[in-house]
């Protein structure tokens, strides 16, 4: 089938390598443009990227889509039967969603209508839900509303973190979009109920407010570890919390206490693993050592 891929993370990769394995002619892959990166701020390719490229594909990246009449033209141009969508990072306008002979199909990492939006992992393990899943959906013009194809549900471990699940979900995304195209099985609306949404992510959402229950403070350790990680303000310093537990513990919150562990709204929050600015991560016993937390350690000035 003669198909274009859109996508940019490593969430993507192996849908692509899947299609491409496969056999399926890929005339195009759009992915976002290249970063500053590292040290040295480098123009630095995204994954898919750099895939494409081992596979010898060729690569388009506009920086927009919206309002480019050429970039909707040259798309048409390909002549597409489908094109497969994964966590691409630009919304596809209408001429675009239309061109390909079957329609634009999405990888999304959530079983729909749960989890609409750019973050379900993360949102999934943060809310405690017991599964999640990957939902292969043809797309319209709405967010994550399209009808969908093909679902695949996974339960979450206990302990998981976005990283391990982020990796079960997208070989789960790369096997379901060869069934997808294969199959054709037929489109289902989505229910009316049980929608949910899933906010894009930013460095500043990982403050952690021991304000909060413990259990909640774990489930966003997990939820935001890679990224954008966790972490609080001790001694003018940034510390990354790269893994925690709830422990027993009752004082007012931010007391720092044996363990070590943080009093928390509810209970208290084990710090296991931790990482100091431009330093390696180590057990927290270890990093504190040689930097003692304060008694107390601040809550934000607004809660999270």
């Amino acid at each position: 089938m003669r198909l274009a891929f859109m996508g940019s993370p490593d969430f993507a990769v192996p849908a692509l390598a899947a299609l491409h394995a496969a056999g399926h002619e890929i005339a195009a892959v759009y992915c976002q443009p290249p970063k500053p990166a590292g040290r040295g701020q480098r123009e630095t390719p995204c994954p898919v990227h750099r895939a494409a490229l081992g596979l010898g594909l060729p690569v388009r990246t506009p920086a927009r889509l919206k309002h480019e009449a050429a970039e909707h033209a040259a798309f048409a141009a390909l002549g597409l039967e489908a094109a497969v969508v994964a966590a691409y990072g630009l919304i596809l306008p209408k001429p675009m969603l239309e061109a390909p002979r079957l329609g634009c199909l999405n990888i999304h990492a959530s079983l729909l209508p749960r989890w609409r939006g750019a973050a379900p992992i993360q949102a999934a393990i943060l809310a405690g839900d017991a599964e999640t899943g990957v939902s292969i959906m043809r797309m319209e013009e709405g967010l994550d509303t399209g009808p969908v194809l093909l679902a695949e549900a996974t339960p979450i471990a206990p302990r998981e973190t976005a990283g391990s699940l982020h990796d079960r979900l997208a070989a789960i995304g790369a096997r379901l979009i060869l069934r997808a195209l294969a199959e054709s099985p037929p489109a289902v609306p989505q229910p009316a109920e049980g929608v949910t949404y899933a906010p894009k992510l930013a460095k500043a959402d990982g403050l952690l407010d021991w304000r909060q229950p413990a259990l909640l403070l774990d489930r966003k350790v997990r939820a935001l570890n890679p990224w954008p990680g966790t972490f609080f303000a001790a001694r003018g310093e940034s510390i990354r919390v790269l893994e925690a537990e709830p422990a027993p513990g009752a004082a007012p919150p931010g007391t720092v206490l044996e363990g070590p562990a943080i009093a928390c709204g509810e209970g208290a929050l084990r710090l296991i693993r931790l990482q100091r600015p431009g330093r390696a991560p180590l057990p927290a016993e270890a990093v504190l050592r040689g930097f003692p937390l304060p008694p107390v350690l601040p809550c934000p000035a607004t809660p999270c």
